[in-house]
């Protein structure tokens, strides 16, 4: 965005604080993921209603002894939705009672990223019908941002110049206000969906994080005359 403001200079000559341009700075950065988060879920049917419960929870129980044995801390995996739920079939436009789905969906973090595929391959293999959501991201996510935004007030500062040269008018090189105008991270990979039981070795590709940060800058320029 640019927005350059050139009103009369006022007979003295002296400097106006109407002579203004205004620009808008971008920055962009790839970055490397560290880390890693997945949901991994059983859901499971019956009809009465403590027995598909009690099935349940072995079954996710299961599941976390088996995550922890390829090394996943306990306090990286955690309950992210339980849900218990009545299903119904319709005949006729009679609503027939069928059974209870039970929903258990754990949220794994996952800090070793070669191990991704195996810990869902593992979670499969141990009953989990459920995959969904792996993301990727990174621990310190402030401190590139933080590059970013210094990318994006050098940005303005050299489209400030870029104006300035091209209307031939003397900018002054510190501006006069910067906003911050925020940051935005593009996730590389969400997925959801079942998993089926297999010999295939599931790969995840961690791709790169895109952040960026943008900034809207003002300075003060005079005539070169």
């Amino acid at each position: 965005m640019y927005n350059y403001n050139h009103p009369r200079l006022p007979r003295n000559g002296q400097h106006h604080k109407g002579h203004i341009i205004k620009v808008s700075g971008e920055g962009e950065m790839a970055v490397q993921p560290d880390t890693a988060s997945v949901n991994i879920g059983i859901i499971s049917e019956g009809k009465q209603l403590i027995t598909a419960q009690q099935q349940n929870s072995l079954e996710v129980a299961k599941v976390i002894e088996s995550l922890i044995s390829l090394g996943i801390a306990k306090n990286h995996i955690q309950t992210f939705d339980y849900r218990i739920e009545s299903d119904y079939d319709y005949d006729q436009g009679k609503q027939i009672f069928r059974g209870y789905k039970i929903t258990h969906i754990l949220q794994v973090k996952i800090e070793d990223l070669s191990n991704i595929g195996k810990v869902v391959d593992t979670a499969v293999q141990n009953g989990v019908n459920n995959v969904s959501h792996v993301q990727f991201t990174v621990k310190n996510k402030e401190a590139f941002y933080k590059q970013t935004l210094s990318l994006a007030v050098n940005d303005a500062i050299e489209k400030a110049k870029t104006i300035a040269g091209t209307l031939n008018v003397i900018l002054l090189p510190t501006p006069i206000s910067v906003v911050e105008g925020g940051s935005t991270v593009q996730p590389v990979f969400n997925t959801s969906g079942t998993f089926v039981k297999s010999m295939a070795s599931t790969q995840l590709e961690p791709g790169q994080i895109i952040i960026k940060a943008n900034v809207i800058a003002e300075f003060n320029y005079h005539p070169s005359y």
